[in-house]
Formats: C-alpha cells, structure tokens, sequence
C-alpha cells in the first residue's frame, strides 16, 4: 500500500512532527512518501524517502496529489489541518486517513494516533467518528531505532545532565538554562541549525568550556546514555528518556505540551513551567542527582 505523510517542519513549527512520522514510516509496508512545505528552518533534506514539495497548505493542492499518486493511505502530522479539512480529502480521494493528535481536537480519520503516554482514548469519544480506531498511549509510543539499540550497551556517564529544549528553542530557553546551571557541571547540549539563536548559544559556550554544544548531531540516544540527569520539554522527547531510563526535569515551552505536563505533574514527575528560579533549578538538580522521588513545581 502506498502511504503519502503529510507533515512539515520549520524553525516556529519545529521538527517533531517529521522525526516520529520518519519512526512510524518504518512500519508500513510498500512505498512512502511525504509531502511537505518548504519553510525557513525545515530538515527535508533528512528525510530518507521521496518528497513533494507543496506550494501551500490548502486541501485542494494536496487533493491533486494524492490522486496524481495513487496514494492508499494518508498520514496527517499537522496542526493546521482539522476535521473538515481532512473530510474534503477523505471524500475527494477515498483514501484511508491516519491522524496524529496530542490536543484532543476533532477528527475526520479512519485511525486516531495519540502515542503520549498521556494519552486518554475515553476524550475522543465525541472527536472522532464512530468507526474511527483510536491508538492511544504508551502501547503505541514510538522510539526511535537508534535508542533501542544504545539501550542495550554498557556506558560511561561522562555528562552530568544533557539539555534539549527542541531543535528550535524560539523561546531561547536553551541559554536560560546554562546560565542558572552550577559551572561545576558538565554539560551537553544539543540543538540543530533551524535554532535562530545558534549563534548567541555559540558564543556563550565558547566561554564555558563545561559545555559541550552538539548541532545535527546523529548520536542523540548515545549522549543521552551518557548522562546522569536531563532537562527537556514534555514532547516526544519524555518518551525517549524515560526509555533509556534517565532522570529528568521537564520544562513547558508550548501550549502543546499542557496534557503531557499534567501527566508528568499527576505522576511524580519533575516539572517546570518557567526557568526564573535560579535555586530552584539547583535544588531539583541536587534532589534527582540524591534519587529523591519528591515531585516539586511552581
């Protein structure tokens, strides 16, 4: 069955999106291809399959695609694409559609696919249509290859906590961060070239030298393995570091993450709204490095 997936990236939208639509391309069967806008800051050309470039996001450009491709199914990762939306397409070209959901809204889709562990498949009793297969929660969360198989090594911890606040960070929360981190700590941090404060994070690491900034890097899973404490959004993220079963603090920097904060929140997790407490990020350091399960927020 040939699958077309409908998703983009860029340096607002980020690049979560393409990075778990490229985890659950590997599980279908026959040809995949995606269809994307090409936006400042998107990582198209990391994309291993084909790719059409769409002038726009309107349903009738991606209507004649999919009918000059003879697509079968239809993944839809995207924010900007509701119900109706997905409804004309669906009518138009018959095609069986699977949409990604992590904000409970309404859908036109033949498969529903919330894959956060907060995921709660009685909320989409009204949002889907009554055939509609939901998939929801920690049995469809997808993990990434290359932290399946680092799992399964033995590693040095050689970091004392890892730092990835998205490949984006439009908030430049990354440098807020480093800046309320002990300068006795050895720090990794990754970010990517869609960052527009690359070059601010550059030169504040220069003059630190207990940091070690990674850009596009491929070894993601290896240096997370590597440390002893991370500091990442509640997104796709959470997923793969409770994976590899490394202690954590979550910091929200998006309306999109509020469901997996709560979730986080509710089950003991350590999370943050803000970095604006410069002792308080010390202190939930000093109490994960001592393994002290107290769950504190402000």
């Amino acid at each position: 069955m040939k699958t077309l997936i409908r998703a983009d990236s860029s340096s607002t939208i980020g690049l979560g999106h393409i990075m778990r639509d490229l985890v659950l391309a590997k599980s279908f069967e026959g040809e995949v291809i995606f269809a994307c806008q090409n936006l400042e800051g998107n990582i198209i050309a990391s994309i291993p399959y084909e790719v059409k470039i769409l002038r726009s996001n309107d349903v009738d450009e991606l209507i004649a695609l999919i009918k000059s491709l003879h697509v079968k199914r239809l993944v839809i990762d995207h924010y900007g694409i509701d119900a109706p939306f997905e409804q004309k397409v669906k009518e138009a070209t018959g095609v069986k559609i699977l949409s990604f959901d992590d904000t409970y809204q309404v859908h036109h889709c033949d498969i529903l696919l919330n894959h956060n562990l907060s995921a709660d498949a009685a909320r989409y009793t009204h949002l889907v249509p009554k055939t509609c297969e939901l998939r929801c929660g920690s049995a469809y969360t997808l993990i990434r290859e290359e932290f399946k198989l680092e799992k399964e090594k033995s590693c040095e911890k050689i970091y004392d906590v890892f730092v990835a606040m998205g490949g984006t960070d439009t908030s430049n929360i990354t440098l807020k961060i480093l800046k309320a981190l002990p300068k006795i700590l050895n720090i990794c941090v990754l970010t990517t070239t869609a960052n527009a404060h690359l070059p601010e994070l550059q030169n504040y690491v220069t003059c630190n030298p207990n940091i070690a900034l990674h850009v596009n890097s491929n070894e993601v899973a290896k240096l997370l393995h590597q440390s002893r404490l991370a500091i990442v959004t509640p997104s796709v993220m959470v997923h793969e570091v409770l994976f590899m079963e490394v202690p954590f603090i979550a910091i929200k920097v998006a309306r999109n993450q509020d469901d997996m904060y709560q979730y986080l929140k509710n089950n003991g997790f350590h999370i943050l709204e803000k970095v604006k407490n410069v002792d308080l990020v010390n202190f939930l350091i000093q109490e994960l490095f001592h393994n002290n399960k107290h769950s504190l927020d402000y």
